[in-house]
């Protein structure tokens, strides 16, 4: 059988379909269809009765060619085209079958049907044309439970619907939809009916409006009347609230829902809240003010019935392939108790400026500029900040640098400002103008070329580097003031070091070198004990500070001589055991150095309590360069680094041997040095460290330091080892430090790769804005973790655990200080069932013997709303909040939320 062409109103029809599946009428018919369709349509085997030769080409395909140029055939051969034909080709099938009616113009589909025109693509299980009105019509069809199926799909210019009934005018692009469900970013609009404009604007009867995508939603805002218009808005006319099919009492006189993609100037939406300090008020309201792509600004307030109010600017700019970065601004005034009475009445001005900058690498290669600051008043985050990972971080810091690289010549230059604070002690550190200038090692015997063997004398190089820093250390109550300016370190330190390193032996390195620095200071600082100086009400007697400002210089000069090389051992276990072997690493190190005594005139004796106590120490110490060593010093150092790994049976591992590689020690080892030339004191303090990760799971970091000299009653060191008074013991434990952490979670592959990626982007460094962005998307998320837990994750675990011992003279205390600390933190959530999650964060100190700061939350998963239970029942500031929002973010500000907040002054 052949496909049928056929010339009807001046259009050539192709029907491609088989004569004997269209003889056999399709039901709902109209009843001239009985006859059978050869009686209504002869078929026509040659083409060339009905069109002139190469008047007309006939294509096999299922489009209506229509001719767009008249001079290309002659008028006379042109057959004429009827007042109804259409401007653009029509494409068209169907699973089951085609009619076409001659006499009615009209055109039948059957089973899948699609239709397109243009940019008109419209699907449905049933469907005809009327080409003397333009009309397509699409409709459902029922299955043998009289079920509908098959709904009609409209597809224009991105607009989408879908519908039992449709009516689509293809001369004027007009439609009418019956009981319509179309989608609007990220809304969803139903209909009773609908009416489409030329122009893709859309006039709805009856309709709702919602965000959830079920067929039937959880809520919905009715409204009789609805206008889309593309790309910009939906608007509607009086609406109210529908909960579960359940009208509720709120109204609305009208609403506007944005569906433009892009920046949009607009208002942003304050949030009620009730604070037990601060009384009612309103959170985050503000505006949003697009300038184009290289510019916008956020502002953004909050207000309280008792009086305190905070503001936050958050401009971000950018400049693609050049630069980019954003600045937070924020500035609060906190008010507690009644001004009236001054006893019970508080006020606290706090501000915090944060900012990040960053260059692209490829504007100007060879110089970078970067920007990361944070900076604020120590009293900001008690009022202000209420997530919990800012709240137990009580160190913030900023730095902001440029570098120039030197392509091809071996010179480099950095400048940074870096600022440290820590929140609790009130203390804050800031190093500007800080500037280093190196000079790459350089080989002046290396010939360019090498010719024949490597002469010893090839490795000899020399370098050099210079530091200029000027440092302040204060207290965040002076700063601006005088004593922050009296406080201030200036200095600068060259250092010159020649080195090189030679094989000896096969397996040994040598390196020898010589380094000379030379420190340059602006100020002394001079400590001098005061017996009259009344410290507190019951203590006299305390160290008073002075400063002398002038040049001073300071040098250094030493040379040293290191050999190193590394042993291995192995023990072999039998074939039978699971333990197959055990390796044993070990990279001695033995080097011999020498030290003039260059630097003695800048260490003088401090005296630091009644008792006459003393000890030596630096007119510099606080400078911002650091200090030489002092003393000559003839010195033997030893250091041996150790590792541990073993190779067990396993037969998940792929290898020919099954066997499967542990760490058990990543590297534990020990470092000491003694100085022949010292008149006491010789051996230095032994330091030793081990790291490992056992079972892959857990870190274990530890280090320490043991004194081998014995002490006195009041801590003083003596000149004499700790077993020579029959101790058999290395010495004293002056200080260590032990940490672990772990974390469990589901094996599910899914949340395995979300945490890894979160994690990917919170150990990341970079002043990139658009990184930027998501660290700010992370700390909301650490601000109210209840409103944004995953519920891809069924459970995950996270402890860390931290051991810390000191023992060490402080003068400014008056002799030896003992610190232990011992602190484990843990956090955690778990799903007691797809829809319900519960977590905390908390922590234990030991030490004080009491619960670290907690949050602990509770989350439903409400399909397209989400409800979270946020709780903080210890510490200074407490909180109980319950929020239950929509998850879309078009619909964010339509929230509900009750809080209770609670300081302890």
């Amino acid at each position: 059988m052949r496909p049928i062409y056929l010339l009807f109103a001046g259009i050539l029809i192709v029907v491609p379909f088989i004569i004997d599946a269209v003889a056999t009428p399709a039901p709902h018919l109209p009843a001239y269809f009985n006859k059978s369709f050869t009686d209504t349509v002869p078929i026509v085997k040659d083409t060339a009765l009905l069109l002139k030769k190469d008047a007309i080409s006939v294509k096999k395909d299922t489009s209506l060619p229509v001719p767009t140029d008249s001079t290309a055939v002659d008028s006379m051969d042109m057959p004429k085209l009827s007042k109804d034909s259409l401007d653009a080709p029509v494409t068209y099938k169907a699973k089951d079958s085609i009619v076409l009616v001659v006499p009615d113009k009209r055109f039948f589909f059957y089973g899948t049907a699609n239709t397109k025109y243009k940019k008109v693509d419209l699907t449905a299980e049933r469907m005809n044309f009327t080409q003397s009105t333009g009309i397509m019509e699409a409709t459902t069809a029922l299955d043998t439970s009289g079920k509908p199926y098959g709904r009609p799909q409209l597809n224009d210019g991105g607009q989408s619907f879908d519908s039992d009934t449709l009516r689509y005018n293809i001369n004027t692009q007009r439609a009418k939809i019956y009981n319509t469900r179309s989608q609007y970013g990220e809304g969803f609009v139903a209909s009773q009916q609908t009416k489409r404009q030329p122009d893709n604007s859309i006039f709805g009867f009856k309709n709702g409006y919602t965000t959830c995508n079920l067929d039937t939603p959880h809520f919905q805002f009715r409204a009789k009347k609805i206008k889309v218009i593309p790309d910009k808005l939906v608007i509607s006319g009086p609406a109210n609230l529908e909960i579960e099919g359940v009208p509720t009492p709120l109204f609305i006189p009208f609403a506007i829902f944005p569906i433009t993609q892009g920046q949009r100037s607009g208002m942003l939406m304050p949030g009620y809240v009730v604070n037990a300090q601060k009384g009612m008020g309103l959170e985050n309201g503000g505006y949003y003010l697009g300038l184009g792509d290289n510019f916008d600004l956020t502002m953004r307030g909050d207000v309280y019935s008792y009086g305190s109010w905070s503001l936050t600017a958050s401009p971000t700019y950018r400049k693609r392939y050049h630069y980019n970065g954003g600045m937070t601004l924020s500035f609060a005034n906190t008010r507690f108790g009644d001004p009236t009475v001054k006893t019970e009445f508080s006020r606290s001005r706090d501000f915090r400026v944060t900012w990040n900058h960053s260059m692209d690498s490829k504007a100007r290669p060879g110089v970078n500029f970067g920007a990361n600051v944070n900076f604020g008043t120590s009293s900001y985050n008690t009022y202000n900040v209420y997530d919990y990972a800012t709240r137990v971080n009580n160190n913030i810091g900023s730095s902001i640098s440029f570098s120039k690289t030197w392509q091809g010549k071996p010179f480099n230059f950095t400048s940074s400002l870096t600022h440290s604070q820590n929140l609790s002690t009130r203390d804050v550190s800031i190093s500007f103008p800080s500037a280093t200038f190196n000079v790459n090692t350089l080989y002046p015997f290396q010939p360019k070329e090498l010719v024949g063997p490597s002469k010893w004398y090839y490795k000899l190089g020399i370098g050099y580097s210079t530091v200029l820093n000027n440092s302040v250390t204060f207290k965040d109550s002076v700063f601006g003031k005088s004593k922050m300016f009296d406080a201030l370190q200036s200095g600068m330190k060259h250092n010159l070091p020649i080195s090189f390193s030679i094989p000896v032996f096969k397996n040994f390195t040598l390196s020898p070198g010589i380094s000379y620095s030379e420190y340059w200071y602006t100020k002394k600082t001079v400590r001098e004990w005061d017996p009259n100086k009344r410290v507190s009400i019951d203590s006299v007697g305390g160290i008073d500070t002075t400063y002398s400002s002038g040049f001073f210089a300071a040098r250094q000069a030493s040379a040293s001589i290191s050999l190193s090389t590394a042993l291995y051992g192995m023990y072999h276990f039998s074939k039978t055991s699971k333990i197959r072997a055990i390796r044993h690493v070990m990279r001695p190190t033995i080097s011999a150095s020498y030290q003039p005594d260059l630097a003695k005139n800048a260490y003088y004796y401090l005296r630091y309590n009644k008792a006459g106590d003393s000890l030596r120490q630096s007119y510099f110490t606080s400078s911002s360069v650091g200090v030489p060593s002092e003393g000559r010093a003839g010195s033997i150092s030893f250091g041996l680094d150790n590792n541990l790994e073993m190779k067990v049976f396993s037969k998940k591992d792929t290898s020919a041997n099954h066997e499967k590689k542990i760490k058990l020690l990543d590297g534990f080892g020990i470092n000491t040095s003694y100085n022949m030339l010292a008149d006491s004191f010789r051996l230095s303090t032994f330091s030793i460290y081990a790291r490992t990760n056992l079972f892959d799971k857990i870190n274990v970091t530890a280090s320490g330091s043991i004194d081998p000299y014995q002490v006195n009653a009041r801590g003083r060191r003596l000149d004499a080892y700790v077993w020579q008074a029959g101790k058999l013991s290395l010495g004293r434990l002056t200080n260590a430090n032990i940490s672990m952490s772990t974390s469990f979670q589901s094996s599910d592959k899914k949340s395995k790769d979300k945490e890894k990626e979160i994690n990917n982007i919170e150990n990341e460094q970079s002043t990139d804005a658009a990184f930027q962005a998501q660290q700010r998307q992370l700390a909301a998320v650490r601000k109210n973790p209840g409103e944004y837990v995953d519920f891809d994750i069924p459970w995950k675990v996270d402890l860390s655990y931290s051991l810390s011992y000191s023992k060490q003279i402080i003068p400014d205390s008056g002799g030896v200080v003992i610190s232990f600390n011992q602190y484990l933190s843990f956090n955690g959530d778990f799903s007691l069932t797809p829809k319900w999650k519960v977590g905390v964060n908390s922590g234990v100190d030991f030490i004080n013997k009491q619960l670290a700061y907690t949050n602990i939350y509770i989350s439903r998963d409400l399909h397209c709303w989400q409800m979270s239970i946020n709780l903080i029942p210890i510490g200074t500031y407490r909180q109980f909040s319950i929020t239950i929002s929509p998850k879309s973010g078009i619909l964010r500000d339509l929230r509900i939320n009750r809080s209770r907040t609670f300081y302890d002054l």
